[in-house]
């Protein structure tokens, strides 16, 4: 039995799946089937079930699995120990990030505190905010678009960040950008009503129109059914889609109308029209988590000011 053993088993009791495990872990999944397989061989016994897609603890490996979050604790504060005394010379730091952050923000992140500290090796590790706050236990900081939660570990610290606004997309020639562009009309004909700006709809002009959506556990679906319940207005789904350019793709596609991050519409070509939701548009602040707060590494804490100093691109 080795330490590496212990600590794969630990991640697997965490997740209670071994993909994900895998994934948290960095390692392939036939990597820590292996371990899995190893450390069995030394009980004499199972330590774990399958259980549809995933996997069920038995009893010896739920007596297990705290052994073996003890020592994994006990390692990664060894390693923040020994992080914080090299400084920040070498070192890793494991980046989480949601997709709305991963795409349009942490590669200026990433490319900004590379210059400033070359020698540390960056990992980033991506998904759909339900994902990333799932692998919470095996990163230094997370970068997350959706609701915090409730279910945070005891030791994460949270850090309001910057501010997002979620907009509905539709391809230049719906009917829906057309009456809505003629209303913009109206409005620059008449200054007394609000003047000029991005095309605007009140959600109720959705009612009955085929949407595109993110997968569940997306931060941004979360908050336009959010929106969408508070106003009373049906939801007619057309199509689930995962990551937000496959939304894009989809609505040039004509599958309907989308709702993605205005983050995310900087580089547009012009082929989607943007509409910005009123009278409250669908604001939301991204978030920073920082897992095991009172052990965060020097590397981290640098990376965490670096954060809370950005600002978007314009």
């Amino acid at each position: 039995m080795t330490p590496e053993q212990l600590i794969t088993f630990a991640a697997v009791a965490e997740h209670l799946n071994i993909s994900r495990a895998a994934l948290a872990l960095h390692l392939s999944q036939p990597a820590v089937s292996g371990q899995l397989r190893l450390l069995q061989e030394e009980f004499g016994e199972p330590l774990y079930l399958r259980d549809g897609r995933g996997v069920r603890l038995t009893p010896t490996g739920e007596q297990l699995a705290a052994y073996a979050a003890r020592l994994r604790d006990t390692w990664r504060e060894a390693l923040a120990f020994r992080d914080a005394l090299r400084g920040l010379e070498r070192g890793t730091l494991r980046i989480g990030a949601s997709t709305t952050p991963a795409s349009y923000r942490l590669p200026y992140l990433v490319a900004a505190f590379h210059r400033n500290y070359p020698e540390v090796k960056l990992d980033t590790a991506s998904g759909n905010t339900t994902d990333v706050v799932a692998m919470l236990g095996e990163l230094d900081i997370a970068l997350i678009e959706g609701p915090v939660g409730e279910q945070l570990p005891a030791d994460c610290a949270v850090h309001p960040w910057i501010e997002d606004e979620i907009v509905a997309i539709a391809p230049r020639g719906h009917a829906l950008v057309a009456q809505t562009a003629g209303d913009a009309k109206q409005k620059e004909a008449a200054p007394e009503s609000g003047g000029t700006g991005p095309l605007r709809r009140e959600l109720s002009a959705f009612a009955g129109l085929p949407l595109v959506l993110r997968e569940d556990g997306s931060g941004v679906r979360q908050v336009v059914e959010r929106a969408f319940a508070r106003a009373a207005v049906p939801m007619r789904v057309a199509l689930e889609i995962a990551g937000v350019e496959g939304v894009k793709e989809a609505v040039r596609a004509g599958m309907g109308i989308g709702f993605v991050s205005a983050m995310s519409m900087r580089h547009e070509d012009g082929a989607l029209q943007q509409i910005r939701i009123e009278p409250e548009p669908l604001a939301r602040r991204f978030s920073i988590i920082v897992p095991h707060a009172g052990a965060a590494s020097r590397v981290t804490q640098r990376f965490l000011e670096l954060c809370l100093l950005d600002t978007p691109h314009a």
